[in-house]
């Protein structure tokens, strides 16, 4: 496959729409769940202020690669997110930023139902705490909700104090919805420190980044959003989406449109597993 493309931290600073950084990818350990493929394959704590409009906090993602640190009882403190992930045959993880939002998140829930789908969420306190039906939704069915903080905040400007507590309020709301804590975050935009990874292994979480990035929150278009999973598409890849932030009707059509080719070329689309817990 192509060597995975990621936005740059120069990016980020600069303001520029779609820089990117090209990297070496490495697989990294993240366990995925056993259970059998599809069969027609062939091989965050006190209530905050309202939410965020939705396109208050985007801002184009930035992040880096890592190698996995070694298993244990509790998270390690890496010093990189995990990016890909280890598994038989050919595995991907669906993963979705910024919701639930009751526009789009139920839409993208019915359609990995259609399909026998899980994925992952990765959301914002702001906006469970105003959904917490769609968060026990999510767990209901089987999904995984990871933490990606409570108002998306840029992690690198906060202090650790202000770090902690957009963490720790997501992980709250979570656990109420859902019956208990989330076991993986997500910077937003990427921006990951040495405080995100402690704090976040304090919590209990994994880091868990991306490598194919559909750039859905630009709004390119549906055909433009499946060509870049369905172009990206290769076994390890997590692949990052979104569910909020704006306008999501374009990736809740794409996701219609890849999710069955994704399976009927073999893919089986799965949650990741802490292979240490």
């Amino acid at each position: 496959m192509k060597k995975d493309q990621l936005l740059s931290r120069r990016g980020l600073l600069a303001g520029a729409a779609c820089a990117a950084a090209a990297g070496t990818a490495g697989a990294l350990a993240v366990g995925l769940p056993d259970g059998p493929a599809r069969p027609a394959a062939p091989a965050p704590g006190a209530p905050g202020r309202s939410p965020l409009k939705p396109s208050a906090y985007r801002l184009q993602p930035l992040t880096g690669y890592g190698a996995p640190g070694a298993a244990s009882g509790r998270p390690p403190v890496r010093s990189e997110p995990i990016l890909r992930m280890t598994g038989r045959g050919r595995t991907m993880l669906l993963t979705f930023d910024d919701g639930p939002h009751p526009d789009y998140t139920p839409d993208i829930l019915d359609t990995l139902a259609e399909y026998d789908v899980r994925a992952t969420f990765f959301v914002c306190g702001e906006m469970a705490d105003f959904n917490r039906d769609l968060i026990a939704r999510m767990a209901d069915e089987g999904h995984v909700v990871g933490n990606h903080t409570w108002s998306h905040p840029l992690l690198t400007s906060l202090s650790r104090r202000r770090i902690r507590s957009e963490m720790e309020r997501t992980s709250e709301v979570v656990d109420k919805a859902c019956g208990e804590p989330p076991r993986w975050f997500r910077a937003p935009y990427g921006a990951w420190n040495r405080n995100a990874f402690r704090i976040g292994a304090d919590l209990g979480m994994e880091p868990l980044a991306w490598t194919v990035d559909t750039l859905d929150w630009t709004t390119p278009g549906t055909r433009t959003i499946v060509d870049r999973v369905e172009d990206g598409a290769a076994p390890g890849v997590v692949v990052l989406s979104h569910d909020a932030g704006g306008d999501r009707s374009q990736s809740v059509r794409a996701l219609r449109r890849y999710l069955p080719r994704l399976l009927d070329d073999g893919y089986h689309l799965t949650v990741p597993r802490r292979s240490h817990v």
